[in-house]
């Protein structure tokens, strides 16, 4: 067996040779290939001194796949001989994150689906505008299966004219989508040494950062042995990789970290000192992260317990537990409801998390970020509010909060099980500390392994009722109901108020057009006459008509009204200097300092600096002082050129504040957390 495996990798050998020969040797001509190539431009009219983007999609046939800049133990990359007009440069292509393939004891780095090389396109200013700059090369490469091995090349030309570099916006919608599969560079070098036959590497690395199936592709070749293991651990904001050596290369090494599905990091590793390993990162035979995994179960659990504090739970859990303690039931009807209770909550938390899972499955960005980016979805948030407010007020009743609640006092399993599926159903417009984390951590992990995590939150929701279905001290000392409890609730409607008023701001931030927001003032408008309306016939109100006309009267005059306020307001904050790559290329031609952050009105440590350091009197004097030129770029409703900018400097949220001083290269990343002082200083003022 082991000469057969000799035989068999000599032999993928020679075929990789044989290959890179036949591509030097022979001819360029059209020919039928496993693998299509195709050559397209982000703007057909490239504007003379600037640059546009070029994408060489690459789709192969079932089963073949092509590789990465560097093929692993077989195979090689792209190579492209270029014919190029006057005045036109291209920089190497980049690759997208690539999978590992052992075949035969052989580690390959390869595309097993359809993928896309990018490189920028650079024209010069003698340029002269309408001028021909069709390029044209040929492209080579290697295309193989499981079995075979082939060299393909072909000719790949794109039509391009000199202009004004107009970028159609479904072309810059396609190239997103690209960009987004690109690894995003490491802002800081890592380390790595040889100790007699194992390699190590240091790669800092926040702790907050997730990875998951990590893998290290090493571009440098003659340092590591491609198919040998990889081990993974953490120390502080470290991640250390230990593998065999392969070679004697020196000097420094640039790689890929793999940190999860399609997501990488590109690294630049010097020769330095490796700390000793930490606590290990271990994945299953599915490739998950199971520390990740175990923490995002725990923080939901916490969380979950958590949230019984919250308004919208606390209701129901109260009102059952003393529906409980009333009835005298003895021990075994108490333990079979808190059961049912923690099955309803449970069962409800998974569909819900079921459903999250399938948006994200159909393409559907998920998280508080992106969905706090969608007016709809804000709109759907405040309406909830707005509904949670007006019956912790007293305007209507829930059934589940008072007379009608048929399900909180049935009794019986059937009765447990509604109650914590209300209970569970309620909880998921609130948020409490840890679930952030938590439900976050589920972006990172396969839908078998993120469903456990939501189910963990109904799990730390039911909690209490079980402590207090199976303990019956706990039962005895519950306190009996009383006034309290109106007076609590009460108190409880002003967080709630709060974040209405919250959501009502950003809708009116993210809409920022009259007629736009017409239709979600007369939507909060109805909500809040329906629901007086119902709370009127609740009490036994003959005279509810009134309050329909009077509503109707109310959403014409909102509306009206909102819709000039809101076109006065949009006139007053135009002349803020907003972010565009045009305006920072002018910005830094002026030769003076320039200052670019990247905000949004739903986050809140963006506005805390705002207000904090860069609104500051004494800020804004010293750079009227040193002429700093000050760009904002508003993530607020998503941007997809702020969101390439954001992963251009290795991010992927807002924050970001980006210091350019006069002449430099590239700019200073400036910290997340602002201070006055921090800004003066980098103008030099006293």
């Amino acid at each position: 067996m082991a000469s057969e495996a000799f035989v068999t990798r000599i032999g993928r050998a020679l075929a990789a040779l044989l290959a890179a020969l036949l591509l030097a040797a022979g001819p360029a001509r059209a020919q039928a290939t496993h693998i299509s190539p195709r050559l397209v431009a982000e703007s057909a009219m490239p504007a003379p001194g600037g640059t546009t983007t070029l994408a060489l999609t690459m789709t192969p046939e079932k089963p073949w796949h092509g590789y990465w800049v560097n093929g692993g133990d077989a195979g090689f990359g792209l190579t492209v001989e270029w014919n190029l007009p006057d005045g036109v440069s291209v920089a190497p292509f980049r690759y997208p994150v690539p999978d590992a393939l052992i075949l035969f004891g052989m580690m390959n780095h390869v595309y097993e689906h359809p993928y896309a090389l990018l490189a920028e396109l650079r024209v010069d200013r003698s340029v002269a505008p309408g001028s021909d700059l069709t390029l044209s090369g040929v492209a080579n490469w290697l295309a193989c299966t499981d079995k075979v091995c082939v060299p393909e090349r072909a000719v790949i030309s794109v039509e391009l004219t000199a202009g004004d570099g107009t970028i159609p916006a479904g072309a810059r919608a396609r190239f997103d989508g690209w960009r987004a599969l690109l690894p995003q560079p490491l802002d800081r070098a890592g380390r790595w040494e040889r100790r007699g036959g194992s390699v190590r590497f240091a790669i800092p690395l926040p702790a907050s950062v997730a990875i998951d199936a990590p893998h290290l592709f090493v571009e440098t070749q003659d340092v590591i042995d491609y198919a040998a293991p990889q081990r993974f651990s953490r120390r502080g904001d470290h991640i250390i990789v230990e593998t065999s050596a392969k070679g004697a290369r020196e000097g420094p090494v640039t790689a890929l970290l793999r940190t999860g599905e399609g997501r990488g990091l590109s690294l630049r590793l010097v020769p330095g000192p490796v700390p000793a390993a930490g606590e290990p990162v271990a994945t299953d035979a599915a490739g998950i992260n199971m520390g990740l995994f175990w923490t995002a179960f725990g923080g939901a659990i916490l969380g979950g317990l958590i949230l019984n504090l919250m308004p919208c739970v606390f209701p129901i859990l109260s009102l059952k537990a003393l529906s409980l303690a009333r009835s005298g039931g003895d021990a075994r009807t108490a333990r079979i409801e808190a059961l049912a209770y923690t099955a309803g909550a449970i069962l409800t938390a998974l569909l819900l998390g079921g459903a999250l899972l399938a948006l994200r499955a159909a393409g559907e960005q998920v998280g508080w970020a992106f969905q706090l980016q969608h007016p709809v979805s804000v709109l759907a948030l405040l309406l909830l509010a707005l509904a949670i407010t007006l019956n912790l007020l007293g305007f209507y009743e829930l059934p589940s909060f008072s007379g009608g609640q048929a399900l909180a006092d049935q009794g019986g399993a059937a009765g447990g099980f509604w109650t914590g599926a209300l209970a569970a159903f309620v909880a998921t417009p609130c948020s409490g500390p840890l679930l952030g984390a938590a439900l976050g951590a589920t972006l990172a992990l396969p839908a078998w392994a993120a469903l456990p995590v939501f189910g963990g939150l109904g799990l730390g929701l039911a909690l209490p009722f079980l402590a207090i279905g199976f303990v019956p001290a706990l039962r005895n000392r519950l306190p009996k109901p009383g006034p309290w409890m109106s007076r609590f609730r009460r108190w409880m409607a002003l967080p709630m108020g709060l974040t209405t008023l919250a959501l009502v701001w950003l809708l009116w931030r993210q809409l920022g057009n009259g007629d736009q927001l017409i239709w979600p003032a007369v939507a909060v408008a109805m909500a809040l006459v329906l629901l007086t309306h119902y709370g009127a016939i609740q009490r036994g109100d003959r005279r509810s008509w009134l309050l329909i006309a009077s509503g109707l009267l109310f959403t014409v005059s909102l509306g009206a009204t909102v819709a000039e306020v809101a076109r006065a307001e949009r006139t007053a904050e135009g002349s803020g200097s907003t972010f565009s790559p045009d305006a920072l290329a002018k910005a830094r031609a002026s030769g003076k300092p320039v200052f670019v952050y990247f905000t949004a009105d739903w986050c809140l440590s963006c506005k805390a600096n705002e207000a904090g350091a860069i609104n500051r009197a004494a800020v804004q004097a010293a750079f009227d002082k040193a002429g700093v030129v000050t760009l904002v770029g508003d993530w607020t409703n998503g941007d997809p050129v702020i969101t390439r900018t954001l992963a251009e400097h290795g991010r992927n949220s807002v924050p970001l504040y980006l210091w350019y001083a006069p002449g430099a290269d590239k700019p200073e990343i400036l910290p997340q957390i602002l201070t006055p002082g921090m800004l003066i200083d980098k103008v030099g003022a006293k």
